[in-house]
């Protein structure tokens, strides 16, 4: 098949959303598909400072079309963000691209505005399309105006198939929206696991002579990253020899930045900055235990590469959490914006020696014959094929009229219009 593939953004920063594309590309091709990546990136400061800037890079057989998110952009200038214009620029795009050599298919990482435009492009050329409902557009979009809201609703009511990481996720997504569940097909999220395994040079489990929690991803206070600050500065006053490694960039670094230059963390910890993915199964080898004290997820990339790596793990009891790690079983988990809670989970990982040997030998085992990519990335195939030549339900257009929204026409009280880093 050929395949549009409409990314929201990819790489250079580590995004969950760039890290499920990586992998999906490479199985795509693998399987003999022509693919074309269109992805936005963001070239200005603000945008930079949370995504990384510049174009996305070269995908091994996949075209690559970047597409600067002008749109967006427009808050450098002191107005809204006209994502109206960058979901032109999308569909643009991929009509042209198809007009040199036809698609088969349309699939969309995010419901908006990567999903709109994903039917908007199979509405003018006829083909299937699949959407993938990932993160924020699950958690927020369609909760904070009314334009967005009737664009979610397009995409959910009408998306030929609506992949989705987890039951929890479809759950909640179901309770802002009221789609029916059956809508969804759960496929959870997966990770490389020959890219990320143990250090051969360590048991599982065991302790540096100064234990390293290791914080990766987005550095978003979404994410629990301040409180895991908080906790971490509790938990020093008893383990001075603690350290602590956030890795990443986002809307929250310089936040974060400042809170751990308190004299209170003397040094102890350090922030890498920008977070490169196919260096990144290195940095998950210097790390003891793993912390993701997230307030939700759609399925955390993170989380699995974590268990792929042999790190035992402290998280959160949230959505997209759950559907992979169960308490006292594969990981320790604690309530979300828990700073007490957080604490007293991570020093009895540090404690408890066998503990942290059980679990992060079950965590290997699980996520080794349940999240590999080669059976993902099959049964996302299997999705392409049962929706190979059908008709596109065009009826959404009743619900968002493309021809009608733009900046001018759209709900002016949206959030994301100021700040669209969050969306």
């Amino acid at each position: 098949m050929r395949i549009c593939f409409i990314s929201r953004r990819f790489f250079p920063a580590i995004s969950g959303m760039s890290v499920y594309a990586a992998n999906l590309l490479r199985e795509l091709v693998a399987g003999g598909h022509d693919v074309v990546m269109i992805s936005q990136y963001r070239d200005d400061p603000a945008g930079s400072a949370v995504y990384g800037g510049g174009p996305p890079p070269e995908v091994p057989g996949v075209r690559v079309i970047g597409l600067e998110s002008l749109g967006e952009q427009e808050v450098g200038q002191g107005r809204p963000a006209d994502f109206e214009a960058d979901l032109e620029a999308m569909v643009a795009a991929a009509l042209a691209e198809h007009a040199a050599k036809p698609f088969d298919l349309v699939h969309a990482q995010y419901g908006y505005p990567c999903g709109l435009a994903a039917l908007e492009v199979s509405r003018r050329l006829g083909i299937p399309n699949v959407v993938s409902i990932q993160g924020g557009d699950g958690h927020w979009v369609g909760t904070c105006c009314a334009t967005h809201k009737q664009a979610m609703l397009a995409v959910l009511n009408h998306a030929g198939a609506l992949i989705i990481g987890s039951r929890s996720f479809a759950e909640e997504v179901r309770d802002h929206h009221g789609t029916d569940l059956d809508r969804f097909v759960i496929v959870p999220g997966a990770t490389d696991t020959e890219r990320f395994h143990p250090r051969a040079d360590r048991d599982i489990g065991e302790l540096q002579d100064a234990p390293v929690l290791l914080y990766h991803g987005r550095v978003d206070r979404r994410k629990g990253v301040m409180e895991l600050l908080d906790a971490f500065a509790l938990l020093r006053r008893a383990k001075p020899a603690l350290r602590l490694v956030v890795s990443g960039i986002g809307p929250d670094l310089e936040a974060v930045r400042e809170r751990a230059s308190d004299a209170e963390f003397a040094g102890a910890v350090t922030l890498t900055g920008h977070a490169d993915y196919f260096a990144a199964a290195g940095l998950y080898r210097r790390g003891d235990v793993f912390v993701s004290p997230t307030y939700s997820e759609g399925f955390s990339n993170t989380i699995l590469e974590a268990m792929a790596s042999g790190l035992p793990i402290v998280s959160t009891n949230a959505v997209g959490v759950v559907d992979c790690l169960t308490d006292g079983s594969n990981a320790l988990l604690v309530e979300p914006r828990d700073v007490d809670g957080l604490a007293s989970a991570i020093g009895r990982m540090l404690d408890d020696g066998a503990l942290r040997r059980r679990l992060a030998h079950q965590a290997l085992e699980e996520v080794r014959s349940l999240y590999s990519w080669h059976a993902i990335g099959r049964r996302i195939q299997e999705i392409y094929a049962g929706l190979e030549g059908t008709e596109p339900d065009t009826a959404w257009t009743a619900i968002y009229d493309p021809a009608a929204v733009t900046r001018q026409t759209a709900d002016p009280t949206c959030r994301f219009r100021a700040a669209p880093h969050l969306l």
